[in-house]
């Protein structure tokens, strides 16, 4: 947990003792300057190491609201606790240990067609499980994208982890066993693209991953598996369906996906600068440079404001999957306005106002210019009000500035005069602040992955060439 002078540079604009990081609205105050990255990246790391369960590595999927573990947020939290070893906020051999914890775990976590009391089946992992015994929680689905967000974090671990000693040896070895027995051609079903996941009550999911999102990661790692790799013309034929998203959107001609995540998560792992397949090189494009338009696309967005949203503009911008105040109508200045609770929100996408300051942090290697200005901006702008003892909150909207007479508000609450602010902090939210922030520094992330076999296998797969992929080994 962060000291009272950890956290100094903020001084009384904070409120320890709201665990939202929210004072109250008369104590809050405008947070003079630029923000300071290393401090947004040491809460968010902090958030990872002291809500995470240190007995099994799980990582809950919100906080403080009591949750159960999103698997995905585990992947991210691997990612974090490297970087936090590399800042010198715990010793590499606290990240180790924490790490190693992770993978016993998830490496020895039942597994099976069961309904309930396993963890996963066929080496894909529930997309929720319980924080204790890690567990199915209630009926929630076997999710290959999420699994592969996990698997993403465990194969990032057995590159970072290379020194010699039993406990690293033993992370690479576990590494290898998770990853090695995931059966990816099972995962595609009925195909002919891979589903999104299975449960025991219904089989598989009938929605496929079929357009272009960050599922690109999922289809990378399902090429590169050493023992169940799905086919090539998977690729090929999920690649084709790129033609539907390609296109001028707000200004920008890029393979569109409304909210930003999509543009990010397979980024946290994969440099994909400089490297292309056949789709990519008759379009003269790379992911990279997709990514960078689609976040100038939403700041465009954002100026363009049609839905004449409280705030929007050049410095204070970011739609993506987040927490929102609650599913109701009501009237603002004589119009009805629709909000959503936790949602995918994009531009012209169920935009309700609501903004998440991860869409600008996962983006900053893209546009490090526009980022860091929009993220200073509502740093000032809305000061202790979002930005707390985790850093960031999941979201905010300044539209809802003003109280509203007897609307029960799902999360989070409306402090007078500047915005609703959620309770919340997101662990799929947060991973990407910080190892978004630690590529954009020093590629951290991205020159580990660069050796990760099974990556640089499916990325050759796939069609790719150029850049670094043609050195790797």
């Amino acid at each position: 947990m962060l000291t009272r002078r950890e956290l100094g540079g903020l001084g009384a604009a904070l409120s320890l003792a709201a665990i939202g990081g929210c004072a109250p609205a008369s104590g809050l105050v405008p947070m003079p300057g630029a923000l300071d990255l290393d401090d947004l990246e040491r809460r968010t790391f902090q958030w990872f190491w002291d809500t995470g369960n240190a007995a099994n590595g799980l990582v809950p999927d919100r906080w403080p609201s009591k949750s159960f573990c999103s698997i995905a947020a585990v992947g991210f939290a691997l990612n974090t606790y490297a970087i936090g070893a590399e800042r010198g906020w715990i010793t590499r051999a606290e990240a180790r240990d924490r790490t190693l914890t992770t993978l016993r775990f998830f490496a020895t976590a039942p597994q099976g067609p069961a309904a309930s009391g396993v963890t996963g089946h066929r080496g894909f992992f529930y997309h929720f499980i319980d924080m204790d015994k890690g567990h199915r929680f209630e009926t929630t689905e076997l999710s290959s994208i999420d699994t592969v967000l996990l698997l993403a974090g465990i194969l990032f671990a057995a590159q970072y982890y290379d020194r010699a000693d039993s406990a690293e040896t033993e992370i690479r070895r576990l590494a290898r066993v998770i990853n090695d027995r995931v059966d990816w051609p099972w995962m595609l079903g009925t195909g002919p693209y891979v589903s999104m996941g299975w449960n025991p009550e219904k089989g598989f999911i009938a929605s496929q991953w079929d357009r272009y999102n960050e599922a690109t990661l999922l289809y990378l790692l399902a090429l590169g598996s050493p023992s169940y790799p799905i086919d090539p013309r998977v690729w090929t034929r999920y690649t084709r369906m790129f033609d539907l998203s390609w296109g001028d959107h707000f200004g920008e001609r890029h393979l569109h996906f409304p909210p930003m995540f999509g543009h990010q998560y397979s980024h946290v792992w994969v440099d994909f600068r400089g490297i292309r397949d056949p789709w990519l090189r008759a379009h003269d494009l790379d992911l990279f440079d997709n990514s960078r338009r689609a976040t100038r696309a939403q700041r465009n967005y954002a100026l363009a404001n049609p839905g004449k949203w409280t705030g929007y503009g050049a410095d204070c911008w970011g739609l993506t999957a987040c927490d929102g105040p609650g599913d109701f109508k009501t009237d603002i200045g004589g119009a009805t306005r629709e909000f959503f609770s936790y949602s995918a929100r994009g531009p012209g996408d169920r935009d309700d106002g609501t903004l998440a300051p991860t869409a600008l942090v996962g983006s900053i290697a893209f546009e490090p210019e526009l980022v860091t200005a929009a993220l200073s901006a509502i740093h000032r702008r809305y000061g202790a009000a979002i930005y707390g003892q985790y850093g960031f909150l999941d979201a905010f909207n300044p539209t809802l500035s003003e109280p509203l007479p007897g609307q029960a508000l799902l999360h989070g609450r409306i402090i007078p005069g500047l915005c609703w602010v959620d309770n919340d902090y997101l662990g799929i939210d947060q991973g990407p602040i910080v190892a978004m922030i630690a590529n954009h520094r020093d590629d951290f992330v991205w020159k580990h992955m660069r050796g990760c076999r099974p990556l640089v296998d499916g990325l050759r797969r796939a069609g790719f060439t150029g850049g670094w992929l043609d050195r790797a080994a």
